[in-house]
């Protein structure tokens, strides 16, 4: 089955793939290039749209916050 997850909020739209890749991002970027993505075991989203942010758990460790939309 091929499923899409889509999140609209106030005329804007981002989809789950890209939410996911840009934590994955902010993960190996915070990691000074020793990090790589088969090293993340655990990643946790929490998706606020009215304020513009996701804040992400990494492996029950590390927390934060980047920018939903570009």
């Amino acid at each position: 089955m091929k499923s899409t997850l889509n999140i609209e909020f106030s005329g804007k739209s981002v989809e789950s793939k890209e939410i996911i890749a840009a934590a994955k991002k902010v993960w190996v970027d915070a990691g000074n290039k020793d990090r790589k993505v088969k090293d993340l075991a655990q990643l946790d989203l929490y998706i606020k749209p009215e304020e513009g942010k996701v804040y992400y758990v990494f492996n029950d460790e590390e927390s934060g916050s980047f920018p939903l939309y570009e």
